[in-house]
């Protein structure tokens, strides 16, 4: 058994969720599970703690600032550029915030859930994708099926029934989006406090991964017009020259949103469809990679916003190149 210490780590200016005594001091133990969740919080406050120092740098350097230069000050934001052309990034930050929210609270919630409710209350599940099968006690899930089938078991012979509705309605709603969304099978899943999670492992590589990658582009994404090149704008610019030279953008983002999804791809479907069987780290790992490069692409998409610049030829873009409307 381990302890850390999250002020420590991260600093003084920790998150209302961290500042308390009982949780500053976090008890951690060796299990996956545990580590992932306390690395989902030292993550968020890592962020919080980052964004007040800058907001209080900023508050400090307007401060500095004498009546007198007021004037000037103002025409030297007007004339600063950012790396797209624009003078702010409001629309990237807002949207990013928004996707690393909704992943992380749901992510969170899936470590939560289990760990608050009664001790075995969750038992062994095994329903289908994309299906209601743990709603009540006549559901789908909860008949004896036959056991080694590709879906379903018997469940008298896994712990009993389970009826999400029956549960907190808070739990209730996070075991209820794992049974539309996910198979739930037991031995694809983790188990807190001796309850199966909302979903499997490979979902909580995912949205580990979502929530990582709209960070990602918290941290570094500019709006530019097209999604592809917002989604390049991560990079340097000087080094994606070369792309931008011999008109790669393209290939480039399929190439990465290929490299994130194609070995959860290949993995999943080569389990599916012949007797190789993969393993929980495998699947959190390569749901990671996927997750990460969907997260990064949906944050690109969403802030690209044409109608935010003055003309395609206002964007800045990499090797001195320019937007044309055909």
């Amino acid at each position: 058994m381990r302890y850390i210490d999250l002020s420590w780590i991260i600093g003084s200016n920790v998150c209302f969720f961290c500042s308390h005594g009982e949780i500053a001091s976090v008890q951690l133990d060796d299990s996956p599970t545990i580590l992932i969740a306390g690395s989902i919080v030292i993550t968020a406050c890592a962020i919080y703690n980052k964004s007040t120092k800058s907001e209080d740098s900023e508050d400090d350097d307007l401060e500095d600032i004498h009546p007198e230069e007021d004037e000037s000050q103002s025409r030297g934001f007007d004339d600063f550029k950012l790396k797209n052309g624009r003078v702010e990034r409001n629309r990237e930050v807002r949207v990013s915030s928004l996707m690393s929210y909704i992943s992380g609270f749901l992510l969170l919630m899936f470590f939560i859930s289990p760990l608050m409710l009664a001790e075995g209350s969750v038992p062994e599940l095994s329903g289908r994708a994309n299906a209601i099968d743990y709603m009540n006690e006549g559901s789908w899930g909860n008949s004896d099926h036959v056991e080694g089938s590709s879906v379903g078991h018997n469940q008298s012979s896994h712990g009993g029934a389970f009826a999400w509705s029956e549960l907190n309605p808070l739990f209730g709603l996070v075991y209820a989006f794992g049974d539309i969304n996910c198979h739930q099978k037991h031995d694809r899943s983790w188990k807190i406090n001796e309850n199966q999670m909302p979903v499997c492992t490979r979902d909580i590589g995912i949205f580990m991964g979502f929530f990582m990658g709209s960070l990602f582009f918290r941290l570094r994404g500019y709006n530019r017009w097209t999604v592809r090149d917002s989604f390049l704008s991560v990079f340097d610019d000087d080094s994606i020259e070369s792309v931008y030279i011999n008109d790669g953008r393209l290939r480039m983002m399929i190439l990465f949103l290929a490299l994130g999804i194609v070995p959860m791809a290949m993995d999943g479907f080569t389990q599916l469809l012949t007797v190789y069987e993969s393993t929980n780290i495998i699947r959190v790992i390569t749901g990671f990679m996927a997750g990460f490069v969907i997260g990064w692409f949906v944050s690109s998409a969403l802030s690209s916003r044409p109608e935010l610049f003055d003309s395609p030829s206002s964007v800045i873009l990499p090797a001195d190149s320019r937007l044309t409307l055909k």
